[in-house]
């Protein structure tokens, strides 16, 4: 029995094409299941409203938060280091919206 293994790398797997002028990733790295709007709302309600809003969903959900806070990108990455059951998968800088991306996993 011969076996074949493949190493990829991050990178490779999660490489990037141009189409028509836009930026398509082609692998999901996640589907999202439910999206948070926190738009107009400054410190510290984004954290709070993803905290109440992730504490509803299934362990393996993953929240999209839509913000309009900068200081939204260190709060939720701060929340999301020191809390248990939720992991930040990724964050976008937008001109005007702030994205976050987070996990509810499970508790140790």
């Amino acid at each position: 029995m011969i076996m074949y293994y493949l190493w990829f790398t991050i990178d490779a797997l999660l490489a990037e094409d141009i189409v028509l002028g836009s930026v398509v990733n082609i692998m999901a790295k996640y589907e999202i299941t439910e999206t948070l709007d926190v738009k107009g709302q400054n410190c510290p309600m984004p954290v709070v409203k993803t905290k109440q809003h992730i504490d509803e969903l299934g362990e393996g959900a993953v929240l999209e938060v839509l913000a309009t806070d900068p200081g939204s990108m260190s709060d939720i990455a701060g929340w999301a280091e020191t809390t248990e059951g939720v992991a930040l998968v990724d964050q976008d800088e937008g001109d005007e919206v702030f994205t976050h991306y987070v996990r509810k996993t499970e508790r140790r």
